[in-house]
């Protein structure tokens, strides 16, 4: 059983996603699960980024569903530079798809947090706030699996191709196999992120208005197949109370 999560840009310009492309996008989910995937969700939209997370049941399904995925990124691309990212051979990987593989524990639900990232001029850091968030989380209580898509070589997508480490914009998974968890682990990796210069939690579908060499970043929770978007509730948690 795993989680399997794709990371692109497929806008058309350089800070958001328009909401004909949001739409089409997950009008188009049901292909994904029509190749065998149990859940399809377009977890995360951050500024000109998306996430589609997937679950597969069948391990040996990962080829056929990671190449649904693409076709659904390419069948609604308005921009292509990611998408052409992607080479057939090692030699011809490209800044492309920031791809993630999660192991999931098939005796609990798919409960999990997806974290995504987009950057304006801030490529060169990201990468540091990204694997700040996976320590932070990493050998919590009931954290079953955390994985992210920073690599510093070039990397296989099963089915679909090679991506090298120039791929920018992060996503990172966190499987919870306790639903109370969530929000500790969420705030653990939010908490670390936002240590961090230049970084900003976001909510899903935020243009990435801010000073060239920012980071913005979205957090989605996944429980039983539904989405919530956690930056409103923790900005409210975080709140400095009044005397």
């Amino acid at each position: 059983m795993k989680m399997l999560c794709h990371g692109i840009d497929i806008s058309d310009n350089d800070v958001s996603c328009s909401d004909s492309l949001i739409k089409n996008v997950e009008n188009s989910l049901e292909k994904i699960k029509d190749a065998g995937a149990t859940q399809a969700l377009l977890s995360n939209v951050t500024g000109d980024d998306i996430v589609i997370t997937a679950v597969i049941e069948d391990d040996s399904l990962v080829e056929t569903v990671n190449q649904a995925i693409f076709k659904v990124f390419r069948e609604n691309a308005l921009g292509f530079d990611d998408l052409n990212g992607v080479g057939l051979k090692k030699e011809d990987a490209g800044e492309g798809i920031s791809y993630v593989e999660l192991d999931l524990d098939p005796r609990f639900y798919a409960d999990a947090i997806v974290i995504s990232f987009d950057t304006y001029c801030g490529e060169y850091f990201v990468s540091d706030v990204a694997d700040s968030a996976v320590r932070a989380a990493s050998g919590m209580k009931d954290v079953q699996n955390i994985a992210s898509s920073v690599v510093n070589t070039v990397t296989h997508i099963p089915g679909v191709g090679y991506v090298s480490s120039q791929t920018d914009d992060p996503v990172i998974v966190a499987s919870v196999t306790n639903v109370e968890e969530i929000g500790v682990v969420a705030g653990a990796m939010i908490g670390a992120i936002l240590g961090n210069k230049n970084t900003y939690l976001v909510k899903r579908h935020t243009p990435i208005n801010v000073i060239p060499g920012s980071v913005i970043f979205t957090v989605t929770a996944i429980m039983n197949g539904n989405l919530i978007d956690l930056a409103e509730s923790f900005a409210y948690r975080s709140r400095i109370m009044k005397k």
